[in-house]
């Protein structure tokens, strides 16, 4: 829904540029510390199924409805970045499902705009929060970062101590801010791609050395666990476990799970960090897991700060899917 009363073909362009420029303006005012972060965030920009996120000098682009997807739009949203934000580049990120249930036809990753036709940048170097982060727009998850967590990791930054364990690093980024106050950090994931980017994102930034290891998490908290190994922060950052309420369930046995062996594995007065991502978990749904597992560890557990997702990704009254985010950092004793 782009209006509530109907638009007369000649106003719908202009009526894309102005809210792009509206979107604009609101991070201007939001955003401090970082040359990367989302520059569009679809309906709470009023923008339905357009998302566009901004690298330093790259912006890359999500077109997801029909009506985003229509060429004089598209024409519109890349003409009006590239006048207003003057970038390298402008490269389009593709989501297959999504174009698939829209009934778009497929698209491939591709430069739709660059200031030097021969030699189209798809590659740089963004800072969040003072560290320096490898950034490649044809590569990588999502749009290629995840922006929504820059505030958070700041927020874990100031908590954090001694010796900390970071589960689902991705790229790095709770790692890296851990690694700046925290005495030892060891951080994981499955994926070995992510891993490698994330040791080279450790080197832009130097400080100490990061133990990176490629695992399952549930195996290796487990394992963790029952050899009593302790840390005083560890980080939960899990990949969405609920694509539909039907999964909910088995989710939240898996968010428990992970939690559960968290605590276990935290000093008294120890901070986790715990993250989900997934909108179909309200946040009193994980609030209520986060005691169930506090019970079952037999330990008491102070929330020290209830957090969602970084200002650039606003959140519409009205469109509850735009709150998707929660982050809650507590003391476990």
């Amino acid at each position: 829904m782009l209006a509530r009363d109907g638009i007369a073909p000649g106003q719908l362009l202009p009526l894309v540029r102005q809210r792009i420029l509206d979107a604009l303006a609101f991070r201007r005012q939001t955003v401090r510390d970082s040359d990367a972060y989302r520059l569009i965030f679809s309906e709470a920009d009023l923008l339905p199924g357009l998302i566009a996120d901004r690298y330093g000098d790259l912006i890359t682009l999500q077109v997801l409805t029909q009506a985003m997807d229509l060429d004089p739009v598209r024409e519109t949203v890349t003409r009006t970045l590239a006048e207003e934000l003057k970038p390298a580049a402008i490269i389009e990120r593709v989501d297959t499902r999504i174009r698939e249930l829209e009934q778009l036809p497929p698209r491939p990753d591709q430069v739709v705009f660059a200031s030097d036709e021969s030699a189209a940048k798809t590659a740089t170097v963004v800072s969040m929060n003072g560290i320096r982060f490898h950034y490649d727009a044809l590569a990588g998850q999502k749009s290629g970062a995840f922006l929504d967590q820059r505030e958070n990791y700041a927020a874990a930054e100031r908590y954090a101590r001694g010796r900390a364990l970071d589960i689902f690093t991705y790229q790095g980024g709770f790692a890296l801010h851990l690694n700046r106050v925290c005495e030892q950090v060891t951080a994981v994931d499955a994926s070995l791609p992510a891993l490698q980017m994330a040791e080279k994102n450790a080197a832009l930034n130097g400080g100490r050395e990061i133990e990176w290891i490629e695992a399952n998490a549930f195996d290796l908290l487990r394992d963790y666990a029952d050899a009593g190994r302790q840390y005083e922060t560890i980080v939960l950052d899990p990949p969405a476990f609920v694509k539909n309420r039907r999964t909910l369930d088995t989710a939240m046995r898996g968010y428990k799970e992970l939690n559960l062996r968290a605590m276990k594995m935290l000093t008294h007065g120890g901070v986790l960090a715990t993250c989900s991502c997934s909108f179909h978990v309200a946040e009193a749904e994980f609030l209520e897991m986060l005691l169930q597992a506090a019970n079952d560890v037999h330990r008491e557990v102070r929330i020290l700060e209830k957090r969602g997702q970084a200002k650039d990704h606003p959140v519409l009254l009205g469109v509850p899917e735009t709150a998707y985010l929660k982050c809650v950092i507590c003391q476990v004793l």
